[in-house]
């Protein structure tokens, strides 16, 4: 199961190397066959262990040590899953202004604000659809509305 990012959705399931059994979801990326009680970590789960058991790392050394790629170890970065700790000496990239003073997710809170005025600004009332008012209504066509 060695780097299986496994995410649980309705009826898929994941077997145990040990004993055919079914794991379930416990938290924070952990997984434990209901048969015979092995456990075992997504990726995310071994990055969260790598990083309680020695400390704040470089994604390099993190991903040495767990076997999950640099790239992931970003992608946890950029959801916000994980955190780069304040007084760093590197941060991430803001995905807009490429300011290079974020400690996660994907933009510095300059751009976060002017995103959020943009998007509350995209819903303006002329926007947004009639909800229909009767359930046996006929189709009209805004051009030929019956008389």
């Amino acid at each position: 199961m060695e780097g299986l990012e496994r995410v649980v959705f309705n009826d898929e399931k994941y077997i145990c190397e040990e004993c055919g059994g079914e794991y379930e979801y416990m938290s924070l990326g952990e997984y434990r066959c209901r048969k015979c009680g092995h456990t075992d970590k997504d990726d995310f789960g071994k990055v969260r262990a790598f990083i309680e058991e020695n400390g704040p790392s470089s994604s390099l050394v993190i991903s040495k040590g767990t076997g999950v790629s640099a790239l992931k170890i970003k992608q946890f970065l950029r959801q916000g899953r994980i955190e780069i700790p304040d007084g760093s000496s590197s941060y991430i990239k803001c995905e807009n202004c490429g300011s290079t003073d974020i400690r996660y997710g994907r933009f510095c809170s300059a751009c976060a604000r002017e995103l959020a005025k943009e998007f509350e600004g995209a819903f303006k009332t002329e926007y947004v659809g009639e909800e229909p008012k009767h359930n046996n209504a006929k189709m009209h066509f805004l051009d030929k509305l019956d008389k």
